[in-house]
């Protein structure tokens, strides 16, 4: 089965061809680190960890790239506002992005480069479009010279005329053309800043990305991602300035991701209405948020509402009740081989290539999801035979991991120490009663309920499941 990709810039899916065979080369653009990350930003932070672990799980060598921001106007305001440095600002939440996307079972990126370790690079970058006549001076501040690159809007499929009435930028004489970006910006009296041969000052967002991907991943990427407001300017802009400087088109395939709404409106500051996720993750299993992110195809919009929480919520209850149910029935399942499991080992086998295709077909997830409930439906079926094969619940348990390994919306193996201890207190409980000690196996039952263990009489014994 061969990978397809939807490219922004054409419009259409496309058999995916790295640069290098066996390696992928992927940059998305991350967080502006001067506040929390909400859930429209964990969107993309979740979606492009799925593209990443499969493409390891199909067995691509992914260098993954995620930016920070770290020196900005929303910074320049939060550290006047709090009293600190630009640096502390940035600082404090860059640890918490590595804090909540952790939280959220994302996985770190091979490389997080930070914008003001990287100022030598974005100014020699601005020197080199200076050079070629892709940018000029005006008044301190640099520009980059729209009309030299005839190819400006191909992404967001503008033309030129388009884009004079779209930009709402207030009239600024020192450009040659309304258009025009700011590469590089005077610093104000106060403000943060480095020496350049332009005087003090500070990058303009956009060539920080064109210069970091550059220096980290080169010329020419595989893959360029992020949400769907990037496209244009900030992902414009950067092919603009990067295939100015080099002549070579900077990634060979765009992708973009659809907003959340909440509540079917859209989030903005001035409907007071964005959601922070390090707040979020103290009400809401990080599972779920997953689970919801992962359940609608990554290029439509989502809506965020308690309505749809707490159908990832039951969603996610089934598959986990599944394995439950699975766990609990291998202990005491046959080894011998049963000529009778061959159908349930077709089946999975069906699973896998289901799963496999759906992803397949531009990272598809929630008809990937779909195959994982397929898989549901495959275990509850045998599980009602009075006598299970070993082998059998191993490889549903082995196919139900090798999904999740690309998806990561099932609890974190970690828990395999907790589930000893649950264990240990269920058998203390049962010889408890043995012994007609009713104090001492309520105790336990009322420990294990405020860890959110339930407890299930089944035909073969005492079961237990999370909350």
């Amino acid at each position: 089965m061969t990978l397809r990709i939807y490219n922004t810039m054409t419009r259409a899916k496309e058999e995916f061809k790295p640069l290098e065979p066996g390696k992928v080369k992927m940059y998305v653009c991350g967080p502006t680190v001067y506040d929390f990350i909400h859930i429209g930003n964990a969107r993309p932070v979740i979606f492009f960890d799925v593209v990443r672990r499969y493409l390891e799980s199909v067995g691509y060598e992914v260098n993954y790239v995620v930016n920070f921001t770290d020196v900005d106007d929303k910074l320049i305001k939060k550290a006047a506002e709090t009293g600190s440095t630009v640096p502390e600002v940035a600082d404090k939440f860059v640890q918490m992005y590595y804090e909540d996307t952790k939280g959220l079972g994302v996985r770190e990126a091979t490389l997080h480069p930070r914008v003001t370790q990287n100022m030598a690079e974005i100014i020699e970058f601005i020197a080199g479009l200076v050079e070629k006549g892709f940018a000029y001076e005006g008044g301190g501040d640099v520009f980059f010279r729209t009309s030299k690159f005839p190819e400006y809007g191909k992404l967001s499929h503008q033309n030129m005329e388009e884009l004079q009435f779209g930009i709402r930028v207030e009239v600024d004489e020192r450009k040659e053309n309304p258009q025009d970006f700011v590469l590089w910006k005077a610093a104000k009296p106060g403000e943060i800043s480095w020496s350049s041969p332009w005087g003090e000052g500070r990058p303009g967002w956009h060539i920080e990305c064109s210069a970091m991907v550059r220096k980290y991943l080169g010329e020419t990427i595989d893959i360029h991602g992020g949400g769907q407001d990037l496209t244009f300017p900030h992902h414009e802009c950067e092919i603009a300035q990067s295939e100015g400087l080099t002549g070579h088109a900077m990634a060979r395939y765009w992708m973009h991701n659809g907003f959340v709404n909440i509540n079917n409106e859209k989030m903005s500051k001035s409907l007071g209405n964005g959601i922070n996720v390090h707040q979020l993750l103290k009400s809401i299993s990080p599972q779920v948020i997953r689970y919801f992110m992962l359940s609608g195809h990554y290029r439509n919009p989502l809506n965020f509402s308690d309505e749809a929480v707490e159908q990832a919520k039951n969603s996610l209850a089934r598959i986990e009740n599944c394995l439950a149910n699975l766990k609990h029935r291998l202990p005491a399942a046959s080894v011998e081989a049963a000529e009778a499991d061959d159908e349930v080992s077709r089946s999975i086998r069906e699973v896998q290539e289901q799963f496999e295709a759906k992803m397949n077909d531009d990272f598809n997830t929630p008809d990937a999801i779909t195959a994982v409930f397929d898989l549901v439906n495959v275990s509850n079926q045998y599980l009602t035979r009075d006598a299970v094969n070993k082998g059998t619940i191993e490889s549903l348990l082995k196919q139900f991991e090798a999904m999740d390994a690309v998806l990561g919306i099932l609890a974190a193996a970690e828990e395999d120490l907790v589930d000893e201890e649950v264990d240990r207190l269920i058998a203390e409980r049962t010889e408890a009663r043995k012994a007609k000690n009713w104090a001492r196996a309520d105790e336990i039952r009322d420990l294990l309920t405020s860890r959110g263990i339930l407890l299930e009489d089944t035909a073969q014994g005492i079961r237990w499941r999370r909350k």
